[in-house]
Order: C-alpha cells, then sequence, then structure tokens
C-alpha cells in the first residue's frame, strides 16, 4: 500500500489554517501517511476511531505553547511543587483506537507512564474529540489554551469535567496566569508571574 493510495480512499476536509481531516482511514493507512511526513518537521498527527487530522503547527501555536510552559514551571519551581516535563510524546496505540502528541505534558510529584497533565493550544477550531482521547490514556487533567483564554477538565470517573481551578495547583491564580500569557513579550510575562505570587 502507497501513500497515495491511502489518501485518495477516504474523505478530505480541508481547513483554511493548514489542518485537514481524514475520515474512515484504518490503522495501517494512518501509520503509512505519518510515516511518509517523518522527515517533515512542524507536522502533527491525531488518530481516534478511524479518524485522522494532520496540522501544520504555526509559530503563533508554538509561542503560546512555549510561553504557557515557561510561566507553568516558574510558578512550580517558586513554590517548591516537584514537576517533570514530558514534552510532547507520542501517546496512545492501536489497542485504543487512537494516538496523538500533547502539545506539552507534565508528571506532578512522581514520574508516572501516562503525564498528569497535558496541554493544548487550540488554534484549528473544531476537529477530532481530543478528551475522548485522553479519557482512555487515563490523562487525569487537560489544559485547553484557546482564543486567549484556558479551560482546565479533569477526569472524574468517567467522564472530564471543567473545573474553575487546577486539581494538582489549588494554589494557582487562572486569571494572573492567563493575563500573563497574553502579554507579548516571555520574559515579561514571566517575571511579572513571580513578582505576583507568593510562595504557599
Amino acid at each position: 500500500m502507497n501513500v497515495y493510495t491511502s489518501v485518495k480512499s477516504t474523505s478530505p476536509e480541508t481547513e483554511p489554517d493548514g489542518c485537514i481531516r481524514f475520515s474512515d482511514v484504518s490503522w495501517e493507512q494512518f501509520e503509512a501517511i505519518e510515516a511518509a511526513f517523518k522527515d517533515f518537521r512542524g507536522v502533527k498527527f491525531f488518530y481516534l476511531d478511524r479518524l485522522l487530522q494532520i496540522i501544520t503547527v504555526s509559530p503563533e501555536h508554538e509561542i503560546i505553547k512555549k510561553t504557557l510552559c515557561m510561566l507553568l514551571e516558574a510558578y512550580m519551581r517558586a513554590n517548591g511543587i516537584r514537576f517533570y516535563g514530558k514534552g510532547g510524546p507520542t501517546l496512545g496505540n492501536r489497542e485504543l483506537g487512537g494516538r496523538k502528541e500533547p502539545d506539552d505534558s507534565y508528571d506532578i510529584g512522581t514520574q508516572k507512564i501516562v503525564p498528569d497533565l497535558a496541554i493544548e493550544v487550540v488554534i484549528t477550531s473544531g476537529g477530532i474529540n481530543t478528551l475522548e482521547l485522553y479519557k482512555r490514556l487515563g490523562v487525569r487533567e487537560v489544559w485547553f489554551w484557546q482564543n486567549s483564554q484556558l479551560s482546565l477538565y479533569y477526569l472524574t470517573g468517567e467522564n472530564y469535567q471543567d473545573m474553575p481551578r487546577s486539581t494538582f495547583l489549588p494554589d494557582l491564580d487562572l486569571e494572573l496566569l492567563i493575563r500573563c500569557a497574553n502579554m507579548p513579550d516571555q520574559y515579561d510575562a514571566v517575571t511579572e508571574l513571580l513578582a505576583n505570587i507568593s510562595p504557599v
């Protein structure tokens, strides 16, 4: 099977912001397409239940992701909270019916196989249900950054519940974090955060 045949056998939906979606994609087709892009930087894949989403990562996406991570790590270090940055390792497998790379992720307290916290920067609206895959994986907390705002979800039983604050970082002032994340300069953003937090 070649990649051209794989793509032609699906129904693509093209978005103007660098996102292409295909339906009715087998696992074998997904892996063939993914392998064809292995030497291309800035391309991410999300597969779930025969749906495939291919996204080209924009500079805007990478800047806000880095800013959020810098702020989060500065907060945790200032408060003596042990953390382990995992970056965006590929999560999922054929048995779970899905696979994707989080934009970033962390273990809190101790190192684990599945991250405690995943961060997703959403530039493209719509698409595959990210929380469904994270639920199958058992990721306990997921943060979504979209339209300059932050939404938090915590896995309770079989479903995610939206939360007003982080379960892992209950003393984190989210309004301050959002304000700093929206600042145009990363260095100034971290400086502002640190100047306005009191270690707990």
